[in-house]
């Protein structure tokens, strides 16, 4: 995938996951993207683990890979905030 489909994909799955986590208010494009883009990977790492397929290219499937990926990475980061 080039980098402008990366980033279309990361700014639509972080958008949507920070929507899902209740995150929305406090995100930006940016954070938007960089969330989505590293939930791609993560959520890449989660299907392989479970035997399947990651982000395969610009589609659907792998919206929702980012998707679950994103909304993996910011529970996490939900979590670390509560405890400080």
């Amino acid at each position: 995938m080039s980098i402008l489909s990366w980033i279309i994909l990361g700014a639509l799955s972080g958008w949507i996951a920070s929507m899902i986590t209740g995150n929305d208010g406090e995100m930006g494009a940016l954070a938007n993207i960089l969330v989505g883009i590293v939930g791609a990977s993560i959520g890449g790492f989660v299907f392989g683990m479970i035997g399947g397929q990651g982000v395969t290219g610009f589609n659907i499937w792998s919206l929702l890979v980012a998707i679950v990926g994103a909304v993996i990475l910011l529970f996490i980061i939900n979590a670390l905030r509560r405890k400080k």
